[in-house]
């Protein structure tokens, strides 16, 4: 007969096996660890093609999944999560997805505007990037200058994902791509869904269904409009997928960043990158259309010059058609829009896939918010991008115990769980809910996972 050992949860017992591993608990050994860097997502450019697609994937099942199943199909990953969104711009879609997203992966999220917090006003980045990763699992920033998020990335304990930098705008991107696959190849719906495992059937579906860099291959994007944070993040992901990006803007406002065309270089891609001031140049052969804003944040004084720069720039019908676009192209903003820069034929028109677009802001951000899905391109495994642990994980199968004592933390209850061969404590935290395979596990308490 094996021995056994007794713990008692909520004054009740419970009587198992004797843990094959028993890591004890100490304040250090479970505290944010800052040996190893937590994943970051400043930009696309950081990440490889296929983690890019796999976050598309993942995007095209949460969103199959919320709108064609009950919402209890989406696993809690960031259950007792709290995401701090620190938003020093304003934001109506950003903010939207971001705090919805959270908030369906059963996390918190802590809005943070210009005006609550001391961001760089009367306290440094370092230390706000300190201060406030030291109380919250992730952080999502809407920034002015990119060298801000990078400080804040530089500095923070947890991961920091890019919302908006003067220089990127990954999740925007991300959007855009999602969009174009639906719009190029729509998937059909997955035809079996395995009951009790809808997300993770769904998820592997689109995972094999859905190849971004086959899709869009060979597709001409046109830019039309002022180059900004947008046009970059464009020019350092669509090459990868094979894409070809054609730039238009007026003499004075055709200029990228010396970051981004390094960026570009790193990729070595074959495909056929064209900057222009003509737009009919741009639009010869398109198959989608962009444009964005003339005055972004932080311009307003420069309009009357700017509108005056940009004039024979305004997307219409004829324009798009007399420059020799493919006779099915898309028209794509990433909103809000000024009838300045496209008219309302066009917009509102049924070559517009804006609204798609828009609504596809939430179901990207989701992905990069959904723990399975890792953007770090350091990493080879696919650890939770929030949940990552920072102590060292039992063999799959084994039984962790956290031992604690009176002289660290009373209060907390001795712990035991069996930990998920596959995703270790943090699905079995799911599988307690879904009563499967805890083992004496009183709701009341703490699982190891909780006091990373």
């Amino acid at each position: 007969m094996p021995s056994a050992t007794v713990i008692r949860y909520a004054g009740q017992a419970a009587r198992q096996r004797t843990p094959n591993v028993v890591v004890p608990f100490t304040p250090t050994r479970f505290a944010k660890s800052r040996q190893v860097p937590p994943p970051h997502l400043l930009t696309l450019a950081d990440l490889s093609p296929e983690q890019i697609s796999n976050l598309i994937a993942t995007a095209a099942a949460l969103k199959f999944v919320s709108k064609n199943a009950h919402t209890a199909a989406i696993p809690k990953r960031l259950d007792r999560r709290t995401v701090a969104l620190i938003f020093n711009k304003r934001s109506t879609r950003t903010r939207v997805a971001s705090e919805t997203s959270v908030e369906a992966l059963g996390g918190h999220p802590m809005f943070l505007g210009k005006d609550d917090i001391q961001l760089g006003v009367n306290e440094t980045l370092e230390d706000t990037a300190k201060v406030v990763g030291s109380m919250t699992d992730g952080i999502m920033a809407r920034v002015a200058g990119h060298e801000e998020i990078e400080t804040l990335a530089k500095y923070s304990p947890v991961p920091v994902i890019n919302a908006l930098s003067d220089l990127y705008h990954p999740t925007q991107i991300l959007a855009d791509l999602l969009t174009l696959c639906e719009v190029y190849a729509p998937v059909p719906p997955p035809t079996e869904v395995i009951s009790g495992q809808v997300y993770s059937s769904v998820l592997k579906y689109y995972q094999s269904a859905l190849n971004p860099a086959k899709i869009l291959q060979g597709k001409k994007v046109a830019w039309v409009g002022d180059t900004n944070n947008i046009t970059n993040e464009l020019l350092v992901t669509l090459p990868r997928f094979g894409m070809h990006f054609s730039v238009a803007a007026p003499k004075g406002y055709d200029k990228f960043d010396e970051r981004v065309w390094s960026r570009l270089t790193e990729s070595k891609t074959e495909s056929l990158v064209t900057l222009t001031n003509s737009p009919a140049e741009a639009l010869r052969d398109a198959d989608v259309v962009v444009t964005d804003t003339w005055i972004s944040m932080g311009q307003e004084t420069e309009k009357a010059a700017r509108l005056e720069a940009f004039k024979g720039y305004q997307i219409t019908n004829e324009m798009v058609s007399d420059a020799g676009a493919k006779e099915d192209w898309k028209f794509m903003h990433c909103l809000p829009r000024k009838k300045e820069e496209v008219d309302d034929e066009v917009f509102y028109g049924p070559r517009s896939v804006v609204f798609p677009e828009a609504e596809n802001r939430k179901w990207t951000i989701m992905a990069v918010f959904e723990p399975t899905t890792n953007p770090n391109p350091t990493k080879t495994s696919n650890h939770p991008i929030w949940l990552t642990p920072t102590f060292g994980s039992p063999a799959p199968g084994t039984t962790a115990r956290a031992l604690v004592s009176a002289d660290s933390v009373p209060t907390r209850p001795v712990l035991s769980v069996r930990v998920c061969s596959k995703w270790g404590l943090d699905l079995c935290r799911q599988c307690f809910r879904e009563k499967s395979k805890v083992i004496g596990f009183d709701k009341r308490s703490t699982m190891p996972g909780d006091l990373v």
